[in-house]
């Protein structure tokens, strides 16, 4: 059952300190983990597709355009939940539930982000700047989705591992097939801890008819996250074998798994603090992936791959 359009709170217009404070809010600048969450597999891939050494200007654009686009993300994000966060108790406060900001400012926020981040990609090849439309419409659509389908966390994963192709265009001028694989994982990745995300939320969103995997999954959701785990893990694999990878990377994939099995040990009673804990844990796999990949190619930057 949904409920009606959430009636916010109307108080004075409030000080430029203020808007301030609300608009980092509405961006979710002061909650970083989604940047972090992106940029991973952006500098796996431009890592790998730079052989260990990626032009640094290229890397600068990328990082750039990870925060700009996470925040253009959570502005739209917010505009398409606009009737539905203030019934949920973690986000209430968001300001546009609060009515500090509106949607229309929502809106705006996204498109000028975008723009932003549109005119850096403009700095790197044609093939780039073609592969960046997909990027936004994926940030654009990806919102929308959880009212049509119990898998939103597919269009997260695709827009968040986006950066993965366009690392590859950017630096090699095509993306090689094996590429693709680094890109799936970014997608079982958003599977992962976007389900520990979403099983926070659960009971809300079962009251006001919102979808996820975490509802989908009901009761076999820890087994199916814990598959998704070793998928990932598989594929992260294949990617080191065919980029010439050694033992610093399968050391940096050794962390990660124990981190996996963190992460289940925290979402076992279903808690919804610990699942939370679990989502933010992934920050940490994330960096171990990358710390391996970095020092396996200082060690050995040779590609046999």
């Amino acid at each position: 059952m949904a409920y009606p359009p959430l009636k916010v709170r109307t108080t004075a217009a409030p000080g430029w300190r203020a808007r301030l404070v609300a608009y980092v809010r509405l961006v979710r600048l002061n909650r970083p983990i989604g940047i972090f969450l992106l940029m991973w597999p952006a500098l796996w891939a431009l890592w790998i597709a730079g052989n260990g050494q990626p032009a640094w200007t290229v890397a600068a654009i990328f990082v750039a355009g990870v925060v700009l686009m996470r925040s253009a993300g959570c502005a739209i994000n917010d505009y398409a939940d606009r009737g539905f966060d203030g019934h949920v108790q973690r986000t209430a406060q968001r300001p546009l539930a609060q009515g500090l900001i509106t949607p229309a400012e929502a809106v705006a926020v996204f498109v000028v982000l975008s723009l932003v981040a549109f005119a850096l990609v403009l700095l790197l090849n044609w093939q780039t700047i073609a592969m960046s439309v997909v990027a936004v419409s994926l940030a654009f659509i990806y919102p929308f989705m959880k009212r049509y389908t119990h898998m939103p966390q597919v269009f997260l994963g695709a827009a968040f591992g986006w950066a993965v192709p366009m690392a590859f265009t950017a630096l090699q001028g095509s993306v090689p097939p094996w590429a693709w694989v680094l890109f799936a994982s970014a997608v079982v990745w958003a599977l992962i801890y976007d389900t520990q995300y979403a099983m926070v939320d659960r009971e809300d969103d079962l009251k006001i008819g919102i979808k996820s995997t975490a509802i989908l999954f009901g009761r076999y959701d820890r087994l199916v996250i814990g598959l998704l785990q070793l998928v990932m893990l598989a594929l992260l694999l294949h990617v080191g074998l065919q980029a010439g990878r050694g033992w610093a990377y399968l050391g940096g994939l050794g962390v990660a798994a124990g981190l996996s099995l963190y992460q289940q040990w925290l979402i076992r009673d279903r808690d919804p603090q610990r699942c939370f804990q679990a989502f933010l844990n992934n920050n940490y796999f994330g960096m171990a992936v990358f710390i391996g990949l970095v020092i396996d190619y200082l060690l050995d930057p040779v590609v046999s791959g």
